[in-house]
């Protein structure tokens, strides 16, 4: 009997086992495949089936800000900060000062001023004025008085508003002096207006060589004053201290690149977003939109579009994924949202835009 080698014989047997698996598979093959594709099919029916349309129109990654937008406040003039009286969360009114920065060297230049304008006064006088002439004259009287006045009862607010800001000071004392210069400025807008109204009249007599040297000299008084008024860094309107980078000590530059304090108007809230090139035909002022953030995981908020920008432009938001080169012009949509949710401003939504058969040219409330 001949004695077979164990080796050649495993060899043999997986050889043979390739053979018929191979054969197997090239019968079923045909019936295998056409079913896989048919499953395929089935898949890609139900899961976008044709004439339905997707759920949103389109969407979009967004922020959200305040009603009007985040506002970077800088100086107006270089100097040296002398006081930060705003903090981060302030609610604060239109014209609350917020940094104060020095101005002494413009005290000296004040008083010379001033002086001179009394001088100028005192000749002036001196010549008799009558009929229209000394109707002007007593109305360009009138509101030198009233600018003065509200130069100083500027400075006395601003004083109550930083003792009380210090615990010196109570909110009657700073609500009275912000009454005060709301009557002030009311003053000096009656004061212009009656002014305007002589200076209209026909037949008004030239300024006399006395009176122009005057009024030089008061314009010389109010630049010096608008001077001072430009070291005081002021709140442009109601609404929230954000976040406050001014330091005691450091200099104030009039750039928008060294902004000192962050202002916006937590009323309400909006979205702006961003919406690809291929879905700006899709949408409308005064369409619905359903705004979804990370924090907020299990809650929708409801908006509704309120500007859309006419030109494309570069994406500002960091995209979460990988940024496809298609991804280069974007489409800027404001957002007004519904109530008061409780979104920070800064934080970075997903903008879900509703179908909607119109949208209305405009929307009431803008």
């Amino acid at each position: 009997m001949v004695k077979l080698d164990p080796t050649v014989t495993a060899v043999a047997a997986a050889a043979i086992a390739a053979i018929v698996t191979s054969l197997t598979l090239n019968q079923l093959a045909p019936k295998l495949g056409g079913e896989a594709q048919a499953v395929q099919a089935d898949t890609a029916f139900a899961a976008d089936p044709p004439g339905v349309k997707p759920v949103w129109a389109a969407s979009a990654t967004g922020r959200v800000e305040p009603k009007d937008g985040e506002v970077r406040i800088s100086s107006e003039a270089p100097a040296r900060i002398v006081d930060v009286i705003a903090t981060t969360n302030d609610p604060v009114e239109a014209g609350d000062p917020l940094v104060l920065l020095d101005s002494e060297d413009l005290l000296p230049k004040l008083s010379a001023a001033e002086s001179e304008a009394q001088v100028r006064v005192l000749e002036r006088d001196e010549e008799p004025a009558t009929g229209l002439a000394l109707e002007r004259r007593q109305a360009e009287d009138a509101l030198n008085d009233a600018e003065r006045a509200l130069f100083r009862v500027q400075k006395e607010f601003d004083a109550a508003y930083g003792k009380a800001k210090r615990g010196e000071g109570d909110a009657n004392a700073v609500t009275a002096a912000r009454d005060k210069l709301a009557a002030t400025r009311r003053d000096v807008d009656g004061s212009q207006a009656k002014l305007d109204a002589v200076l209209a009249k026909p037949d008004l007599p030239l300024p006399t060589r006395l009176e122009s040297a005057l009024w030089v000299a008061r314009t010389d008084v109010a630049q010096v004053e608008n001077a001072i008024e430009r070291t005081r860094v002021r709140a442009p309107g109601a609404g929230v201290i954000l976040n406050v980078w001014a330091k005691v000590g450091e200099m104030a530059a009039p750039s928008a690149d060294a902004a000192l304090v962050l202002f916006g108007d937590l009323s309400s809230l909006r979205v702006r977003a961003e919406v690809e090139e291929r879905d700006v035909t899709k949408i409308r002022v005064g369409q619905r939109v359903v705004v979804r953030a990370d924090a907020f995981p299990d809650k929708d908020f409801e908006g509704v579009v309120t500007q859309v920008a006419q030109a494309l432009g570069s994406p500002r938001i960091t995209s979460r994924g990988p940024r496809r080169p298609n991804d280069v012009e974007v489409l800027e949509v404001l957002i007004g949202l519904d109530g008061t949710p409780p979104l920070l401003t800064g934080m970075r939504v997903d903008a879900f835009f509703r179908h909607e058969a119109a949208a209305s040219a405009s929307v009431p409330g803008q």
